[in-house]
This record gives C-alpha cells, structure tokens and sequence, in this order.
C-alpha cells in the first residue's frame, strides 16, 4: 500500500512547465491522455467541417485560428494534426525569416512535413500522396508504368496535360522517389536546396528551384495535382517572429500575400490555417491589405474554458499519481479542489494554462510544506530543464545542417549575438541583393565591425557567388574581419569559388573560415524555437511567462552556451560563457567534437536542477527521469552519482531506508 501523500512527494510535478511548454506542434507527440475533449471542441468541430468541404469540393479555403496568450492555440494545432490527419496531409511552416524568399520557405517546409510518417502509417505523407494519384490506380498498368521512367512520365503527362510547372522534371522526380536510394535527392530538390551538378545529373534536372517564381510554381504543382487526393492543409504558426518590415513590424502582409496567391490562382484542396495571437493580430491588422484580409473565409476564436474544464485539466494531469495510491484519493483532483478554483476564478472562467500554474503552485505547497514552497524559486536550474528538453526535440529532428536554409541559419545566429549582446547587429552585409540574408556584421565595443556569412549550399555556382560578394565586402572596406561559416566542401583547385576562397582566407589573412558542427547547430536552432516560443508567450519558467528580453536574460545567467564551438570559434564567448576581455577563461583547445565537460558533469548538473526546481523527489523517480533525459546512462550509474553528490553533500538522502524505491533526495537545508 502506497499513500497518496507519499507518492506526491516522491513525484515530478505533473504541472511542471517541462512537461507543458507547447513548443513546436508538428515535432512533437502529444500525449492523448492529457487532452480534455470538451475544451475547445467547437473549434475542432469547425475545422473539420471546413475540411470535409475541401475534400468535397475541392476549393482552397483559409481560417484564422486567434486566441490570448496561454489559451492553447498550439496544443489545439496538434489535436487537429493528431484527429485529422487520416483524412488529410498536414504540413507545418516554421516563422520565415525574410519576406523576400517567402515562397522558397513554404515549399521548404511543405516537403519537409510531407516527409514526415503519420501515425499508424509505414510511409511518409509524400510517398502517401505520390501513391494516391491516379497513375498508381490502373490495376496492371502500375507496374509497366513503374518499370520505366519515361513512361512514368508520359503516363502523369496524359494525367495532367495542362498547368503543371516545368512537367517533365517535376514528374521525373517525383517517379525517383520511388527510389530509395534516390529518395532524399528527390526531396532535396522538391524542397529547393540548391545541388550541385552532379546532383541535379542523377536526378535528370537542370536546375536546382532558385527563384520565388519557380517555388511557387512548384507549390502550384502539388495544389494541382491533389486534387484527387486528400486536402493538404498548411499552418501557420508563431507569426510573432516573421520578418520584419522596415519600421520593425511583422510582416504579415508577406504571408497574406501568400494565401490570397494560392486563392487567386486557384489552386486547389488546400485548407490553410493561420493561427495568431488576439494582441498581435489587432495591432497589425491594419498593416494587411484588405483585399487580402478578406480571402480568410472563417475566423474561430479560442474562448477562455470554463471551471468543470479546468478541474478536468487538473484531473487528466494528477491521473498517473492516482493510479499508484491505495487507498484511491476521494477526490480525482487531490490535493486541489473546486473551493480554490472559484476563489482564485471568481468569474468561472480561466485559460488552460493559467489553470495549470496554479496547480503547479498547489502541488509544489503540499509536496515541501507552504513556508518552503513560498521561497524564491531556481529560475535558472527551471530553465535549464526547459533548455535540455527542447536540445532533446533539436537533436532528434535535425540530423545534418542542410536542413535548415541559409536565411535560417543566418536568423538563428543573430538571435543569439544578440542575446550574447555583442555589440550593435546589422543585417544583410554582404554587397549582393540575392546573398545579403546569408549575412549580417556586428560591432564588439572598442573594436572594428565584424562580418559574419553562412551558405551551405553544395552548389559550387552558389559558392562562387558568395565568395565573390565576401571578396567585394573586403574590397570596399565592410569589415575588419570576416568569417565565413560552411561545413559543405569548397571545391577543388580551378574552381572559380575555390581560388576566390583561398585569397581572402588565406593563412596569414584576418579573415577565417570555419567549420560549424552539427552540435553547434543544435544549440542554435534549441535557442531560436525558445526564441519562437517567447514571442508567442508560451514559455513558463518559475511561474513566469518569459518575453524575450527575459529569455536573453536567462541565456545569458545560465551560461548555457558556453560549450557551443561555433560560438567559441567566433570568439562570441568563452570558458564562462562570455566574450575574451569580460573576465573570461580562455577555451580549451580543440580538435573536432570534444566534450568540454567531464562526461558526469552534465548528468550531475541535471540532478540538482531537478532538484532544485522541484525541492523534494523520490530517488528511483530522479534515477528514471535522468535515464530518459541521459538514454546512454543506466540506472546503476545514476545511483552511483546520486551517491557521490550526497558524499559532497550537494544533496541529501532523507533517511536510511535500504529500498531505493522509498527513498526521498533533497537539497541541504531544503526541509525543516
């Protein structure tokens, strides 16, 4: 028999802002059994009701999602994903850092989600879609029309004899990905990565898709061609960090540009859903043209939920704890109640994240007793918990740099400089209208400007075209010095782009090439999705909801950067975490992926954040909870540095039961 109290006690708060952060819908898996199914069912209801029309008819038609901050609009996104997917592809589209190359960015991210498995399913959406279309659907024609690509594309040509965007390499791609080995070629060139030449010769292409106008096109494609398959719908998420205008706004108008294109030119069997916060909507409503505003053809607000939704939110979460008491609690929310809900709610209603926080409140008082619980809380260990589990997120989804544009690439490391506070950032620095947001330069205080460029494309064209805009920012004095940063090769000697390389970086150059490792852009892309989330208001830490001024904060106080190399090699910070010349320790050298850290010091810095977030745990649920974060560590490893952190008395084991199992940890001086 286990009390109720004890297991509480020995339990991760089932509030904790780790396990509730919304971040990203599309990357990751939501928890069913978390979900109370009243809240927000009109809008599920509607959006399916709108769906089910585009799959009738086949007509595009946009709707706007809108709500206040904590209200649950992305958790919403993923109910929609996760309920409707059987009956339509769903497709994500992460914040576009430039206007400019919008299109690009949309068919990026729209292959990108097509890519991905749906639940239940063997084959990606793309392969899904692919196998859908008619020419897959003729009986014993398949397999001849298979066996030859020419045929395949002849045959799709008769399918679609009109409107289809440069026909004969779209439908030869589209027939490589029936290829496994050709697979991922296919799709690097149907996401518009520019490949290089002996790339595009494999797949029988002659360009890679460069241009807004041919991006777009080729979106028209998969519009065009859908119509006899499911709806693809694409959402549109944390717009507060798009691009921006000149005069600092977002620009919305840029994405309204884009959904009243697909309708003027009426692609079809697209739904697409732009969800926006109420506050950011108003005040940039009137930025966005009318006659655009009007292509949203329903508006769906989320309402704040009522008490009974908010007691079943608290019972959905308590659930786990209940199931492992005996006796069974009276009360399926213990140790909450109704009477604190109408207190704290007078007017019956709440949004479902300020529900969960004063749970998180609630629990945190009865696990320590009220007078520990009302102490100051670690923001910092909170927030490095929230950091380690989106790292997590990062490093499952982005298997190699390509991945992510150069725009994006570029956008994530100015996001940190200015966290860092390196001095003053500018935008587009190299000379060049088509490189300039593959760059920006900065000022270090007492120092000359700083020039930073980042391309990975494989392309050597692209390389030369670069190398030439770097060669023109040296020449006309831009910059002091110059870093350009690219993992992909460079070429060979007699290439344009390489002799261009070896002059400027040449060894005894200010300027400096380098290599940036994948873990590096970990680090980065963990810290733009935060970045993403602050603006959106859906990042709490100690009970506070951050901006990004206090996400900057918080990057900074924790130091959590200290070990990315990239920003070593830039000499953005150092040892500590901080720029040369601010009491910094010097970097250790380094050859390719070293770890700075002793191979226990992560884990043990893990188990006092733990504990310091939630004061008071059982000693097999932080064994457990480290395995999970630490997959290569066992449990007996675990113990054993729990027992080396209770030796150095950096925590304490509540007495000298011999069962880890009814063991409690806590901090020293943390319990009366």
């Amino acid at each position: 028999m286990t009390a109720i109290d004890q297991i509480i006690r020995q339990a991760i708060n089932p509030f904790d802002p780790a396990t509730f952060k919304p971040g990203n819908f599309w990357h990751e898996e939501q928890n069913p059994a978390l979900d109370v199914e009243s809240i927000h069912q009109e809008v599920i209801r509607e959006v399916e009701a709108v769906l089910d029309q585009v799959a009738q008819d086949h007509r595009t038609r946009t709707m706007m999602i809108f709500g206040d901050s904590g209200a649950g609009k992305t958790h919403v996104l993923g109910r929609l994903k996760r309920i409707l997917n059987p009956k339509a592809f769903f497709v994500y589209i992460d914040p576009f850092p430039e206007s400019e190359a919008i299109w690009r960015h949309v068919l990026r991210y729209t292959v990108d989600s097509l890519v991905h498995k749906p639940e239940g399913q063997a084959e990606s959406q793309l392969l899904l879609w692919l196998k859908s279309l008619s020419a897959f659907k003729q009986g014993g024609i398949v397999s001849w029309v298979l066996s030859d690509r020419q045929r395949f594309i002849r045959s799709l040509k008769a399918s679609y004899p009109s409107g289809i965007y440069n026909a004969n390499e779209f439908f030869g791609v589209l027939y490589d990905l029936i290829d496994p080995d050709r697979y991922p070629l296919a799709c690097e060139w149907l996401r518009g990565d520019n490949l290089d030449d002996e790339s595009l010769k494999l797949l029988s292409v002659k360009h890679s898709i460069e241009t807004e106008d041919a991006a777009q096109k080729v979106l028209a494609n998969f519009g065009r061609i859908s119509a006899e398959t499911q709806p693809i719908v694409l959402c549109f998420d944390q717009l507060d960090n798009i691009a921006r205008t000149s005069d600092g706004a977002i620009d919305l108008q840029a994405l309204f540009n884009v959904n009243s294109s697909i309708h003027n030119q009426l692609l079809k069997n697209f739904l697409i859903i732009i969800s926006i916060i109420t506050s950011t909507w108003r005040q940039n409503a009137d930025r966005v043209q009318l006659a655009d505003q009007v292509r949203i053809d329903t508006s769906v607000p989320l309402k704040p939920i009522s008490l009974d939704q908010a007691e079943a939110v608290w019972a959905s979460r308590l659930l786990p704890l209940h199931r492992q008491a005996n006796p069974q609690p009276d009360s399926p929310i213990f140790p909450l109640t109704r009477q604190v809900l109408e207190q704290k709610y007078p007017g019956g209603k709440t949004y479902p994240r300020n529900a969960l926080e004063l749970g998180r409140r609630i629990v945190q008082s009865y696990k320590v007793g009220p007078s520990r619980a009302e102490q100051p809380e670690d923001a910092i260990a909170a927030f490095k918990l929230v950091w380690l589990k989106e790292f997590n997120r990062i490093q499952e989804r982005i298997t190699r740099i390509r991945q992510l544009s150069a725009p994006e690439l570029t956008q994530m490391l100015k996001e940190t400089f200015a966290a860092l506070q390196v001095g003053e950032i500018r935008p587009r620095f190299l000379p060049s209208p088509t490189y300039a947001s593959h760059s920006f330069s900065y000022q270090p205080e007492n120092e000359g400007r700083v020039g930073v460029s980042w391309n990975e494309d494989p392309s050597l064209t692209t390389l030369f075209h670069i190398m030439n805009a770097c060669r023109r920012a040296v020449e006309l004095n831009l910059c002091e010095r110059l870093f350009l940063i690219r993992a992909e090769g460079i070429g060979k000697p007699g290439n344009r782009g390489y002799e261009l390389h070896n002059q400027i970086f040449a060894e005894n150059s200010p300027h400096q090439h380098i290599k940036p490792s994948l873990h590096s852009v970990h680090y980065l892309a963990t810290y733009h999705n935060l970045v993403n989330a602050a603006y959106a208001g859906e990042i709490v830490v100690a009970g506070k909801t951050l901006d990004i001024q206090a996400l900057e904060s918080f990057i900074r106080d924790s130091h959590i950067l200290q070990n990315c190399l990239l920003l070593r090699d830039l000499e953005v910070i150092s040892g500590n975490g901080v720029r040369e010349g601010e009491g910094a320790i010097a970097p250790k050298p380094h050859d390719s992926e070293p770890e700075f850290q002793s191979s226990s010091e992560p884990i043990q810095d893990f188990l006092l954040d733990l504990l310091k977030t939630h004061q008071l745990l059982g000693r097999q649920v932080m064994v457990q909870t480290t395995v999970g974060q630490f997959a290569e560590m066992s449990e007996d490893q675990v113990n054993e540095l729990i027992q080396q952190l209770s030796e150095e008395n950096q925590l304490q084991v509540l007495g000298d039961n011999p069962n880890l199992e009814e063991q409690l940890v806590y901090l020293p001086d943390q319990l009366d």
